[in-house]
């Protein structure tokens, strides 16, 4: 089994960072693609920000300049550092990654509890 355990939400005013942490641990072999999404009240989840395993980043338009991902492959971690954080960033925020097992097994996709982030105006 794989958990993913998030840190690092919080509530800050309009402008202000924060920085969310995951760490996976249990059974892995190999972890491919790590990201964040997002899910804020009555709306649909969606992707924040992804990486690779080579570290190539993915963001989303509304996030492009003030957010940035990082990994740390050694530790199975993914951050997330969150600048000039406005309003409408406030969601849940999850963790995400695909993880192998073992070699010759398929990638399975795995989930954070969630943390949540809140922005003040």
């Amino acid at each position: 089994q794989v958990q993913l355990v998030e840190s690092g939400g919080g509530l800050v005013q309009a402008g202000g960072s924060l920085r969310l942490s995951c760490a996976a641990s249990g059974t892995i072999f190999r972890i491919n693609g790590m990201g964040w999404y997002r899910q804020a009240p009555g709306k649909q989840r969606e992707l924040v920000a992804a990486i690779t395993s080579g570290g190539s980043t993915n963001y989303a338009d509304s996030v492009k300049g003030r957010f940035t991902i990082s990994r740390d492959n050694a530790k199975n971690t993914v951050s997330l550092q969150m600048n000039s954080l406005k309003p409408e960033d406030t969601a849940v925020y999850y963790c995400n990654a695909g993880v192998q097992y073992s070699t010759g097994y398929a990638f399975r996709n795995f989930w954070g509890q969630g943390t949540q982030v809140t922005v003040s105006s």
